[in-house]
Formats: structure tokens, sequence, C-alpha cells
């Protein structure tokens, strides 16, 4: 489909209507506490429901419980390889340019800024990395997996963070839409599907149009059991750079939230990273991956290495020939990679499985207002970015 501004105003008044009526029943009842606590018991595919858990819950849980019935599982295993072959190079593009990407969108920088968990950076990280491993796992979507409970428990959230913002004058609508809005949330597809991919061809990472599209389709499941009307979230790769171009150049700009999480995740990374002498690394491959545009707004601070990191392309263009030339190097390099990748989400979540609750109230002190196996290359602009 082609978007227009129209179009996406038309995305800006529309919600999630199972959610939203599933968190709307429960707060009238008085049961998020009792909800929040019970779920803590399901983490997997397969188990029982607990008793006392609210009947709107049990309900909505079982309407979610199995993936679109269109979903081809080929793609899907494709999509796993990919990620199996790239996971430390994705997890480095959600950290360092996917969720600074987010922050350059004023209205989402406030609506972030107005969840509890953004008191804690590691918490909203871990949360998203947690996420994509479960599902990018063989068994993502059967018996005994953790993914399918994670995106029933994050889709509510959303719900719920509706449910809060437009009540009484936190939120105006009619000026900024739904909050999570459809628009939003198809924003969000594409700041993890193809934003995620710009970010690897920009550091150099060799991708096949079949893995790109094959990463863009797993995203393209996930936006529809997380509540994307899938009639309207892009069907590829060219009319996903269509909707993400139109949807930051209407947008994209500074703001102080997006620059105090911005910061809050840099200093979160040069916690993780050890030492300090390669803390400024941090905010170099940040400005890098972003732009200076971008980084400017968000007050990505200049180091010593902003130049230098402009080199990872090369060294990461001679860690693929390697890759691809040698069997025992690929080997190597994807254990080293899978290795990497638990090694920062172990740090981010000191070792606990992240529980997606549905936050009973919001922070007071926020007031928000208004070839097939060719090599893949970007789809070309539909505009021109600020």
């Amino acid at each position: 489909m082609t978007y227009t501004e129209n179009s996406m105003d038309a995305l800006r008044l529309v919600g999630d209507e199972l959610a939203d009526a599933t968190v709307k029943a429960m707060f009238e009842n008085g049961e998020i506490g009792k909800f929040n606590t019970l779920m803590r018991q399901v983490s997997v595919v397969g188990q029982d429901m607990p008793e006392g858990l609210p009947e709107v819950a049990r309900e909505y849980l079982h309407a979610t419980s199995t993936p679109p019935d269109w979903v081809d599982w080929g793609e899907m295993e494709k999509a796993r390889l990919f990620f199996i072959d790239n996971n430390v190079h994705v997890s480095t593009a959600l950290s360092f340019a996917s969720m600074p990407a987010c922050y350059a969108i004023p209205h989402v920088a406030k609506l972030l800024s107005a969840t509890h968990s953004l008191d804690y950076p590691s918490r909203r990280m871990a949360e998203t990395g947690q996420f994509t491993v479960f599902l990018m796992q063989p068994d993502a979507f059967e018996a005994g997996s953790r993914f399918i409970p994670a995106a029933q428990k994050v889709r509510l959230l959303h719900a719920s963070i509706r449910h809060h913002l437009r009540q009484g004058d936190r939120w105006n609508v009619a000026e900024l839409g739904v909050p999570i809005c459809q628009e939003d949330m198809i924003g969000g597809q594409m700041m993890f599907s193809i934003q995620v991919l710009d970010a690897l061809h920009r550091l150099g990472i060799h991708m096949s149009t079949d893995g790109a599209e094959a990463y863009y389709y797993a995203w393209r499941v996930v936006a529809a059991m997380l509540g994307v009307s899938i009639d309207h979230a892009p069907v590829d790769l060219d009319s996903a750079r269509e909707f993400s171009d139109l949807y930051m150049t209407r947008h994209m700009g500074p703001s102080p939230e997006g620059a105090s999480l911005t910061a809050q995740l840099i200093e979160l990374y040069e916690e993780v990273v050890p030492g300090t002498l390669l803390d400024p690394l941090v905010a170099a491959l940040v400005r890098y991956l972003i732009g200076d545009t971008c980084a400017d707004w968000l007050q990505v601070p200049r180091t010593a290495w902003d130049s230098a990191v402009k080199v990872a392309p090369a060294v990461l263009g001679l860690l693929d020939t390697l890759e691809d030339s040698s069997p025992l190097g690929a080997w190597a390099l994807d254990r080293l990679g899978g290795l990497t990748t638990r090694f920062e989400l172990s740090s981010l979540t000191r070792g606990r499985v992240m529980q997606y609750a549905i936050p009973e109230h919001l922070k007071k002190q926020y007031d928000v207002s208004p070839s097939r196996a060719a090599r893949w290359s970007p789809p070309p602009m539909t505009g021109s970015l600020p």
C-alpha cells in the first residue's frame, strides 16, 4: 500500500482493541495487581493458567496464545539462522541505533519517560534483548518456550500505558493521537527491523537478500502478535522503507526527554564495557550509526573515537570474509557472537527473567502533553531526511 500524510494521520487514532478492552476491564475491577502476581508464574508456552486469574485476562491469553495462521515457518527458520549468524551485530544495532532512533521521536521519548521502567534504563534494554533472544530460539512457538507469554505481556503493557495516559489531561489525543497508536507501533516495528538492517549495512556486515527479508518477515509476525494491524503494516522491505522514511520525517526532532534517555543509555553501556578506556567508544558508535543530525539532537557527546569508529566496517568485513571462507571460522565466530550476546544480556538482566508487568501507575512528575543470494543493500530513501 502507499503511505500518505492522511493515511498516517488515520493510524494515529487507532490503538489495540483487544488488549485495550482487557486492560480497561482489569483496571475497573481492581485486578491489575492480582494479574501481575499470578502471571509471574506463567513464563513458558503450555503452562496451565493459575487459579484466580481474572476471567477477562484468561480470555485474552487464550485468544493470543498462537501465532497468526499465515506464518511461513520456512521464512521464520531463515530469520533464526540470520540471527545466529549476526547475533552480536544485531544486538549492537538494537542498542546503539534502534533505541536512540526511538528517542529521536519527541512524543515517543516523552511517553517512554512517563513510565516507571525508565527509572532503570537497564530494564528496558534487558527486556528488549531478552524478547529478541526468545523470538530467535528454534522452539519459539512450541511448548516450553518463553516467547509467546512475553509477547502477550508486552501487548498488555502497551495497553496499560495507553490507559494511564488517556486519563485526565496527561495526553493530548487531538494533537498527538492515541498513545502507542498504530502508527507508532508500526514505527516501532521499523526500528527493530529495517533500521537494524540499515545499521548492519552501515557496519559493513554482509547480508544476503534472503536473510534480510527473512529477518524483516519475523518482525512482521511479531508486530501482528503485538497488536499491529497487519492490513496497514508494510508487507516487505520496499514498503517498510517508504513507511519508515515518512514516519521519521513526520516526527523526528530534538527533545529534553530524548537527550536524557540517550544519556542514560550511554551511561548504561559504559558500565557494561569493562574498564574505562573504551567508554567513549559507546557514544562514538551511537553517533556513527544514527548520524550527526540525530546525534546532535540527542546531545550525544563527541569523542576522540568518532573518527576511529569509522574503521569498524573494514574490520567487520575481514571477519565476514573469514566466516564465509572457513567453516571452522564461521563456527568460532558464531560461538563467540552467542557468548557475547549472552554476556551483554546477563549483565543487563542480572540473571533474572524479565516479567513485562503491567504498570499500575506512571511517574507523577511527568505531565505528558502535547538477486536472492546477492548482498543486501538498503532500498533507496523515498524522501529527504532533515
